[in-house]
């Protein structure tokens, strides 16, 4: 998960002890104060290797067990700068509403897991909260599992495992095959694990990728899913992926092929597939360092790079409208204050932008900029 805030040496005409300040849009709040009242939530039992992580920095960990709701989230994470979940807390758009312009404590949303269907990111990015997940973390894991699907699938164990445990011995291996020589399709996912097995590997993803092992890049669904003798899915929850196994798509697959959804229940219409596997045509179905907003899934992805020690940086998230940037280095330029490095990122509603600037009267320049009235959010970082 990536970082939105970075803790920063501070320039000695600044300097009158050691901690770290962040300068929050309400100005009328304390502008200054250790790390250790910086509060980071972390509810449904997350590794205590990120507890670790969090304390070594210095930072104030609060931890649940579960996951909570309605009232008992909102106290528990009213007052957290960074709160940590996983897929069973549902942060929708009345949770940001609550706890959002009445407090603004909140800083980024971390989704310890792959999916970011459980937060409202418009919400999140309306009140400038950035959220953050890890689209990588058990990438081995589910190909391991597909793998082992895919050999039960092949082999009837399925089957084979229900007669048993109805009383019922079946010698018979009709049906039965090996994976050797097969060809598997993977749709939005390449793995070359399937190669050790011997199986031909090709993949479908709208995005150029750069194939692993002897893995083939195919240019269509409806290509892939017509050579495939079985179908593996990794592919996120939106709508161009909703139903994409439906009716049609499953007629163009091979009678006797298999498909196993690794990704979101609502890319396969299951109505479709239990047709299909009754008719017999399937056989089986199965922020807060530097102001980087790198991998964040709902605002632009903004990276300055590593700060110039005693500069300061101004995060500043506003709505994408004609005008913002010049109203923001008319205000620096009035005050004298040089702009040493920036970067903006716009998407269709918001643009985020990271200046480094030269050091200046923090509380001051900040409430001459939240009067921008496009501003989202605003933090300065020395």
């Amino acid at each position: 998960m990536s970082c939105l805030h970075r803790t920063v040496r501070r320039h000695p005409s600044l300097l009158s002890k050691t901690h770290v300040a962040f300068f929050s849009s309400y100005l009328d709040r304390p502008t200054s104060f250790p790390l250790k009242k910086v509060k980071v939530v972390l509810l449904e039992n997350i590794h205590p290797r990120a507890i670790e992580i969090f304390e070594n920095e210095g930072y104030t960990i609060e931890t649940y067990k579960g996951a909570l709701s309605g009232q008992e989230l909102i106290d528990v994470a009213g007052d957290a700068n960074i709160l940590g979940i996983r897929s069973k807390t549902q942060l929708d758009r009345s949770f940001f509403e609550s706890i959002g312009w009445h407090n603004h404590r909140l800083w980024a949303v971390g989704c310890f897991c792959i999916g970011t269907n459980q937060v409202d990111l418009a919400g999140a990015a309306k009140y400038g909260v950035p959220v953050f997940n890890a689209p990588f973390s058990n990438t081995r894991s589910v190909a391991e599992k597909t793998l082992c699907e895919i050999i039960a699938l092949q082999r009837k164990l399925f089957e084979r495992s229900t007669d048993l445990h109805t009383g019922l011995w079946k010698k018979s291996a009709t049906g039965a095959h090996e994976v050797r020589g097969t060809t598997l399709g993977i749709i939005g996912f390449v793995s070359v694990l399937a190669e050790l097995l011997g199986m031909k590997v090709v993949f479908y993803d709208p995005l150029k990728c750069l194939p692993l092992g002897n893995a083939t890049q195919l240019d269509s669904l409806q290509e892939l899913l017509q050579v495939a003798d079985g179908v593996t899915l990794h592919v996120p929850a939106t709508s161009d992926t909703k139903n994409m196994i439906n009716a049609d798509t499953i007629q163009l697959m091979k009678p006797g092929s298999f498909v196993i959804n690794n990704a979101r229940g609502t890319v396969v219409d299951l109505h479709a597939l239990a047709d299909a596997l009754k008719s017999g045509h399937l056989s089986g179905v199965r922020f807060l360092n530097e102001g980087t907003s790198t991998t964040a899934t709902n605002i632009p992805e903004v990276d300055l790079g590593v700060p110039v020690s005693g500069n300061i940086r101004i995060l500043h998230m506003h709505h994408n409208v004609p005008g913002v940037l010049s109203k923001i280095h008319a205000v620096l330029s009035d005050y004298g204050i040089n702009v040493s490095a920036q970067f903006l990122q716009s998407n269709s509603q918001h643009s985020y932008i990271i200046l480094e600037v030269e050091p200046f009267h923090a509380k001051l320049i900040t409430r001459e900029l939240k009067k921008i009235k496009e501003t989202i959010f605003l933090r300065a970082l020395l």
